[in-house]
């Protein structure tokens, strides 16, 4: 799940800081409100994959006394069978967001950016999680809790507990992953100096890439093409540059494409969820999903969205990155507890929900924001010795 940054100017500049190498002046665009839209979608997202985790997935057996969701809730759990589909929105408006926030920015500026963003939210959850485990493990699942010790928190706290040799604390810390991946990628592009140009180029050779990653037996390459998740990300990053520039055949074909390999690549993803949901799921339905993802996005690109100025969607796009991590294996362990106490079902799930809210909410306010202001200014004076001592002769 993407950590988008919640404080950029999300608006059209009125023009490009490298007009040399970009789009036609007649593809340029006029200044626009904040993209309020962007903060709501993403907080539907995340809901999206809370309500899979907390009403669908098979993996909840033993917070409902091991009945899966579908026993008991069939109506809902139909329904919310689908809700993984709210990672595929997040990829997409993390390609689009991570590119208008590096646009005219350092590749120094990027990295202090992702690092203040990514790493306090997270390591609050990391820690959260693992309380709940340890502390209440006859309320958790049995599984959640093996293996669980200082070496394997510690791996987590990097985001590479993969990569260590550990396994995830929380299965939902997988999509970390891939947005690092993407970041590392991204940043190749930031290094160079983002221009409409090399934007694009990177677009259309990340996806031959992962095209042609499966084939290969070079695993590397299929770690970095990222052939599942590379459609969202390149969609999202031309969709950012219709909103920037104006869209033309270029970026349609460059968004269509991607659409189509998303579509073409739903069976191998829906063999993981029609076994995690415990249902057989429609391709139909999957593919009516991803392509109204693809259309929301579209729509706020294009505009139609500049209207919507909610404030209070500001908080809402604060709270989904907390609440996507905090969410799963401890929302389970309070679903369990409320149920034990005699709540019914519903009550359970919307108490449940106001105490997720409220939790991530003070981890943005507690956490997040003055961690990631004091690690700014750190990392700017760090980043800015760098600098001057690189700029020195050598032998100085």
């Amino acid at each position: 799940m993407k950590p988008a940054d919640d404080h950029i100017p999300l608006v059209r500049p009125a023009q490009d800081p490298q007009p040399q190498a970009s789009a036609p002046a007649a593809g340029s665009r006029r200044s626009a409100p904040r993209l309020f839209a962007l903060d709501g979608l993403r907080l539907v997202a995340a809901l999206c994959v809370l309500s899979f985790h907390w009403t669908a997935s098979t993996d909840s057996r033993e917070t409902y006394g091991g009945k899966v969701p579908d026993q008991f809730m069939p109506g809902i759990s139909s329904v919310s069978s689908y809700g993984w589909l709210g990672v595929q929105l997040f990829f997409i408006i993390s390609g689009f967001v991570i590119c208008m926030s590096c646009w005219g920015r350092r590749p120094g500026d990027f990295f202090v950016s992702r690092v203040i963003r990514i790493y306090p939210g997270y390591w609050a959850a990391v820690l959260l999680t693992t309380s709940v485990l340890v502390f209440v493990p006859h309320l958790g699942r049995a599984g959640a809790r093996e293996g669980l010790d200082i070496k394997t928190v510690l791996a987590n706290l990097t985001m590479f507990q993969g990569q260590l040799g550990m396994r995830k604390i929380d299965g939902v810390y997988w999509t970390l992953v891939a947005e690092l991946q993407f970041y590392l990628l991204f940043a190749i592009v930031v290094t160079m100096g983002l221009t409409y140009r090399r934007v694009v180029a990177f677009c259309g050779i990340w996806a031959a890439a992962s095209l042609f990653a499966p084939e290969t037996n070079i695993p590397l390459l299929k770690t970095f093409a990222m052939p599942q998740e590379a459609p969202y990300f390149i969609a999202g990053v031309a969709m950012f540059l219709m909103y920037r520039f104006g869209p033309n055949l270029l970026l349609w074909g460059i968004v269509g494409f991607t659409w189509v390999v998303a579509l073409s690549r739903i069976h191998q993803v829906k063999v993981i969820y029609d076994q995690a949901a415990g249902r057989p799921l429609s391709w139909a339905v999957i593919a009516l999903v991803i392509t109204l993802c693809y259309v929301v996005i579209i729509a706020v690109a294009l505009g139609f969205f500049d209207r919507i100025q909610w404030k209070w969607l500001t908080v809402a796009g604060a709270l989904t990155y907390p609440l996507y991590l905090i969410h799963q294996e401890a929302g389970w362990t309070l679903i369990h507890w409320l149920r034990t106490l005699g709540l019914g079902t519903g009550a359970a799930l919307g108490l449940s929900l106001v105490a997720a809210l409220f939790t991530a909410w003070l981890i943005h306010r507690l956490v997040e924001r003055p961690v990631s202001g004091l690690m700014k200014r750190h990392l700017n004076r760090s980043l800015a010795t760098m600098r001057t001592a690189s700029d020195q002769p050598a032998g100085k």
